[in-house]
């Protein structure tokens, strides 16, 4: 039995190859996500963190993106110029931050680096804009 499993390998390498790539894709998020301790919040938590807590957004996507359309009344400093522009950030460290980018991948490693830097209440927004546009929320240009 285990012969015919490395011949069915040895024959379909690709195939396997693909699934296993695909595989790791799929993981990668959730594995990002317990390395960086980030707990993500949905569209719903996000909305009730701006209304009842005053939370701030923060939109880590580029330029162009940024202005092709975002969340009303999100600061906007690309994930590259976090680190550079920290001292931004310095009066909003006692309100929750919500940090949005394309599909909420790299939100987490900003929530980290937020953090480390002593924001204690940062959470990357799960779906990033793309999951703030499925659930029809508004967005600003």
């Amino acid at each position: 039995m285990p012969v015919d499993v490395w011949v069915f390998i040895e024959k379909n390498l690709f195939m396997v190859m693909v699934c296993v790539a695909s595989g790791a894709m799929l993981l990668f998020p959730l594995v990002q996500r317990l390395i960086t301790g980030a707990k993500d919040v949905t569209v719903q938590q996000a909305v009730q963190l701006i209304n009842r807590r005053d939370a701030v957004v923060l939109d880590v996507r580029d330029a162009s993106d940024y202005a092709a359309g975002h969340i009303p009344n999100s600061r906007h400093i690309p994930a590259g110029e976090i680190e550079k522009r920290l001292k931004e950030l310095e009066k909003l460290k006692n309100r929750p931050i919500v940090v949005s980018c394309r599909s909420g991948n790299r939100a987490a490693a900003i929530c980290a680096l937020l953090k480390k830097n002593g924001f204690q209440e940062a959470f990357p927004l799960k779906g990033g804009i793309l999951g703030w546009q499925q659930a029809a929320m508004p967005i600003e240009k």
